[in-house]
C-alpha cells in the first residue's frame, strides 16, 4: 500500500500549495508539517486551527490551508487554479476542503465514490470472480500476454475454453503529463497481487517492451492447448515384431469358401460435411450405431486425461467440481479419488479432507458429458493399448480377461511375469489371445512412453488444460473390438481408410484383409444402402418395433426410466393362447437386447412381457434375454420377472442415445409431443 500511495501522490496534479509564495511549504515531505508554518493559526470562526492539524497529519494542505506571508490575492488565485484543475478532470465543480484534504490519503482513492472508477461493475473485484482467476492460471501458464496496466492498452482477456493465447493489442507508451483517468492503479489496489510491477518499463515502449513481448509470444507458443500428447497406435514403432506364418493362420479366423467369416460386420460412412457414421451389423442386423462430428472435442473425451483444478467440494455429495477446460465442469466422486493411505488417519476420509478449493489434480474422463450432467472423472489413470491396459501407479493392479480360455488365461500369466513394470499395473485384453510375449512387451514399453510423456508435460503445466487425447471414434473402435469375429470393415473414406490399414498391419497383420476400401461409384450403391443400414436407422427411430411373427414393442422414454411394452399384436397362434404367448415373449426377448444396443438405452429400464402361467417358459425368457444381454458389451443388470410379470433391469448410460443423436427438441411443443388448444382455456383465465 505504501509503494501504491508514493506512486499515487507523485502524480497528483498541482494544488494550491503551488500557487503559494512561500517556497518552503510548497516542497515539504508529504506527511510532515512545512518548517515555515505556525503551529497553530485560528481560523475566522476560531475552529479551523484543528482542523488544520488534522490535516498536516497525512495530506499536503487544502484550498483553506493559511500560510505565512499569503495574500487574499494568492488566495483567490489558488482558488481559480483548483477550480480549474476539478472542470479539466471533468468535476462540475469546486471540490469541498475535507475532499481535498482526503485525497491522497492511502484509502482516500478506494472511498472516493465520484472517481471514473465503477466499483459496482464486475472488474471491480479483482481477483474474486471465477474470470479472473481464468486469466491468472492462463497468464501463469504462459497462455496469455502479460496484462499491461497503462492507459490506451487495451489487452483481450482470456476466456476459458480458449483455444489460443488472446493476442495482446499494440500499447500506447505513458507520458508524464497524462491527465486522463488512470483505472489502471486503482484497479491494482484491490487485490492485484502485484500485477503491476514492472509495469512503467515495459510501458515505455523500445526494444525493451519489443523484447518482453517476443519473450512472452515464445513462451505461450511453447505451451500451447493443442500441445498434448496423443494416442500411440503402434504405426511405425521402432519396435518391430515378425510373425511367423503359422501364427498368422491360427490367428487369421475361420473362412467360408476363401471368403473371412465372423459374427461382426462394420460399415464406416464419411460424410463430405465431415460427419462419420460408424454401424456394426450382427450377421445382417444392425445393433449399434455411432456418429461423429468434425468439433466434437467437448463432448467425446471419453479416456482424455486432463490437469484439472478443483472449483467446489460438496460434503454432502461426496463429490467435487473440476475445471477441466471444458465447457462443462466434471465432477469426481469420493470413490474415485486417489490418497495415499499413509497421509490421512481414517480408513474412509472424507472429501473435504482429500481436496481443496484450487487443488490441482491429474484426472481422466470415464464417462462423457450427458445433457446437462458434466463428464464423470476418476483419478485412477489408466492407458489402453492393444493387447494390455497400463495402470500407473498402482503395481498392485494385475488381471487377465475372463472371456479368455483357461489355458490361454495361464499362459498369459507366465508371459507377464517377466513384464510387468515394477511401478505400474497391467491387464491383458481378451483381444491378447493368441499374442506373442514380443507383442506384449511392445504394448507395455509404448504406453510406458506414453506415460512418461504425460508426466512431464504435467509438471511443466498449469491446470485447466489437456495432457492426452484417445485417437478418433473409427479407429478406437477397432482397437478396443476388431478381432477374427469380424468378417470385414467396410470404409467410403480413402484417407480414413490408409489410416484404419496403416494402424491394423501394425497391431494385427493376421486382420489386414479384411479392411476393405468401398467404392460407391464402382458398386453402384451407397455403402449405407448397400448393407441395408439406412433402412434398419430409419426404423430404430420409431418408438413402435415389429417382430417376425406379427407381435410388435412399444418403446417409451421418460425422465426416470425407459418402459418397453410387450404385445401380440398381429400373432394369433396356432395351439394355444400359453404357446402364442411364449413364443411372442421369446421373439421380443431377443429384440428388446437389440434395441437397447442400437438406441443405447441406458439407466432404469422396465419390460412388461405378457403374462405367463407356467413358471419353466418364464425362467427360458430370461435365460434368452441375458443370453442376448451377454454380447452387449455396456454392464447390464438384470432381475427375475416380478409378480406382475415385469423385468426390471439397468444399463450403464454412455451417451444420450441414438435418437438425441439425430434429432433436436421440437420449438413448438418442446418435446412434449403435443399443443395445449387455448381457446378451450381461454374462458378460464
Amino acid at each position: 500500500m505504501s509503494d501504491e500511495h508514493t506512486d499515487t501522490v507523485s502524480r497528483a496534479p498541482s494544488g494550491p500549495e503551488t500557487a503559494s509564495p512561500n517556497p518552503t511549504s510548497g516542497s515539504a515531505p508529504v506527511g510532515e508539517p512545512s518548517a515555515g508554518a505556525p503551529a497553530a493559526a485560528p481560523g475566522p470562526d476560531g475552529a479551523a486551527g484543528a482542523a488544520k492539524k488534522r490535516r498536516r497529519r497525512g495530506t499536503r494542505g487544502g484550498r483553506n490551508r493559511r500560510k505565512p506571508g499569503s495574500a487574499q490575492g494568492a488566495q483567490n488565485q489558488g482558488q481559480n487554479q483548483n477550480q480549474t484543475q476539478n472542470e479539466t478532470s471533468g468535476r462540475a465543480g469546486p471540490r469541498a476542503p475535507s475532499e481535498t484534504a482526503n485525497r491522497s490519503a492511502p484509502r482516500a482513492e478506494l472511498d472516493d465514490g465520484d472517481g471514473p472508477h465503477d466499483y459496482t461493475a464486475a472488474e471491480a473485484d479483482r481477483g474474486l470472480t471465477s474470470d479472473d482467476l481464468a486469466a491468472d492460471a492462463k497468464e501463469d501458464a504462459g497462455l496469455a500476454p502479460p496484462r499491461r496496466t497503462e492507459p490506451g492498452a487495451a489487452t483481450a482477456k482470456p476466456q476459458i475454453g480458449d483455444t489460443r493465447p488472446a493476442p495482446a493489442a499494440a500499447s500506447a507508451p505513458a507520458t508524464a503529463d497524462d491527465d486522463g483517468p488512470r483505472t489502471g492503479p486503482r484497479r491494482r489496489r484491490r487485490g492485484g497481487r502485484g500485477r503491476g510491477r514492472g509495469s512503467s518499463g515495459a510501458g515505455a515502449g523500445g526494444n525493451g517492451a519489443s523484447t518482453a513481448g517476443t519473450a512472452a509470444s515464445t513462451r505461450a507458443a511453447a505451451d500451447l492447448p493443442s500441445d498434448f500428447v496423443r494416442a500411440d497406435l503402434g504405426v511405425g514403432d521402432a519396435i518391430d515384431v515378425e510373425l511367423d506364418e503359422d501364427a498368422l493362420e491360427r490367428r487369421r479366423g475361420r473362412t467360408r469358401k476363401g471368403r473371412p467369416a465372423g459374427r461382426y460386420f462394420m460399415c464406416v460412412h464419411v460424410r463430405p460435411d465431415g460427419h462419420t457414421h460408424i454401424a456394426v451389423l450382427e450377421g445382417r442386423s444392425l445393433v449399434e450405431h455411432y456418429v461423429t462430428t468434425p468439433r466434437d472435442d467437448d463432448m467425446s473425451i471419453d479416456g482424455n486425461i486432463y490437469l484439472g483444478r478443483v472449483q467446489n467440494v460438496l460434503p454432502g455429495m461426496e463429490a467435487a467440481f473440476i475445471d477441466i477446460g471444458t465447457p462443462k465442469n466434471g465432477v469426481l466422486y469420493r470413490g474415485d479419488v486417489a490418497f495415499d493411505p499413509a497421509d490421512v488417519e481414517e480408513k474412509q476420509p472424507k472429501i473435504e479432507r482429500l481436496l481443496k478449493n484450487g487443488q490441482s489434480v491429474l484426472v481422466q474422463v470415464t464417462k462423457n458429458p450427458i445433457g446437462a450432467k458434466g463428464a464423470r472423472l476418476t483419478q485412477e489413470v489408466s492407458l489402453a493399448g492393444r493387447f494390455v491396459v497400463l495402470v500407473p501407479n498402482q503395481p498392485q493392479t494385475y488381471g487377465i480377461s475372463k472371456r479368455m480360455p483357461e489355458d490361454e488365461r495361464k499362459r498369459m500369466r507366465k508371459v507377464l511375469d517377466g513384464l510387468r513394470p515394477p511401478d505400474a499395473g497391467l491387464i491383458v485384453r481378451t483381444a491378447a489371445e493368441g499374442a506373442t510375449s514380443e507383442e506384449l512387451q511392445r504394448d507395455v514399453i509404448r504406453l510406458g512412453q506414453q506415460w512418461e510423456q504425460i508426466s512431464a508435460l504435467a509438471k511443466r503445466s498449469k491446470a485447466g488444460r489437456l495432457l492426452y487425447q484417445e485417437p478418433p471414434l473409427a479407429l478406437r473402435l477397432l482397437r478396443e473390438e476388431f478381432t477374427k469375429e469380424y468378417r470385414g470393415v467396410a470404409i467410403d473414406d480413402p484417407d480414413l481408410y490408409a489410416e484404419v490399414k496403416a494402424y491394423v498391419d501394425a497391431v494385427a497383420p493376421e486382420l489386414a484383409d479384411r479392411v476393405e476400401l468401398y467404392d460407391p461409384a464402382e458398386e453402384g450403391l451407397p455403402l449405407f444402402e448397400r448393407f441395408h443400414v439406412h433402412e434398419q436407422l430409419l426404423k430404430a427411430l420409431d418408438r413402435k418395433v415389429w417382430l417376425p411373427s406379427g407381435g410388435s414393442l412399444i418403446i417409451e422414454r421418460t425422465e426416470a426410466l425407459t418402459v418397453i411394452d410387450v404385445n401380440t399384436g398381429k400373432n394369433v397362434g396356432r395351439s394355444n393362447l400359453e404357446e402364442t404367448v411364449y413364443r411372442n415373449n421369446l421373439e421380443a426377448a431377443e429384440e428388446v437386447a437389440r434395441q437397447l444396443r442400437l438406441r443405447d438405452i441406458g439407466g432404469i429400464i422396465v419390460i412388461d412381457f405378457i403374462d405367463m402361467e407356467i413358471k419353466q417358459n418364464r425362467d427360458e425368457v430370461m435365460r434368452v434375454f441375458r443370453d442376448a444381454l451377454a454380447r452387449d458389451k455396456t454392464r447390464t443388470q438384470v432381475f427375475d420377472i416380478s409378480e406382475l410379470g415385469l423385468v426390471e433391469m439397468t444399463r450403464k448410460r454412455v451417451s444420450e442415445g441414438l435418437l438425441e443423436s439425430v434429432s433436436t427438441t421440437c420449438e413448438t411443443c418442446l418435446g412434449r409431443g403435443f399443443l395445449i388448444d387455448q381457446s378451450l382455456l381461454h374462458d378460464l383465465d
